[in-house]
């Protein structure tokens, strides 16, 4: 079976299922957001510098694409979904999530105002400011969908995600 199906030039695609769907349905923007994100945090987990961010990124992937899989369920098809699949994006992940923001400002990581990405020249950390950014555009994708997500916690999990991403950035920097 080759790659090129030809089934989206007509400027759609397939969610799961077989649901068609317009490729500019704001589900599949989302799904797209998510996507991106998850290759953004590829090329920072190949840059990394700091062992703590290649652990994130290595924890965090797998759970983008599950979470791909519940933006490509159509509405009313979640249980459907659970049941195929398995659970998406839960309490546990937040807390995870929670726990590496913990970790990380423990340390003693002190800031002051804006920080300029790339300005410490860091590649490793302009990545993670880059995939942060993409985290926000994802996070802003979610929260728009109408009907919204059945799962309320994808929302936080982004939203926590890119705290991360701010926190590894500087972490990143400080290797500069």
């Amino acid at each position: 079976m080759s790659i090129s199906t030809r089934r989206g030039d007509e400027g759609e695609t397939d969610l799961l299922f077989g649901v068609r769907t317009s490729k500019a349905a704001c589900r599949v923007v989302a799904l797209g957001d998510v996507d991106e994100l998850n290759a953004a945090l590829g090329v920072l987990r190949a840059n990394a510098v700091d062992a703590r961010t290649k652990e994130v990124m290595h924890t965090v992937q797998p759970w983008l694409i599950n979470l791909m899989g519940e933006l490509a369920t159509p509405p009313g098809e979640e249980t459907r979904y659970t049941t195929s699949f398995g659970a998406g994006i839960t309490h546990k992940e937040i807390e995870w999530l929670d726990e590496q923001v913990k970790s990380i400002e423990a340390i003693g990581m002190t800031f002051k105002g804006w920080v300029l990405p790339g300005a410490a020249g860091s590649k490793s950390g302009a990545f993670a400011d880059l995939a942060r950014a993409v985290a926000r555009r994802a996070e802003r994708s979610v929260t728009a969908l109408e009907p919204p997500l059945a799962n309320g916690l994808v929302i936080a999990f982004l939203n926590r995600l890119s705290d991360v991403l701010w926190l590894l950035a500087r972490v990143e920097d400080s290797h500069g």
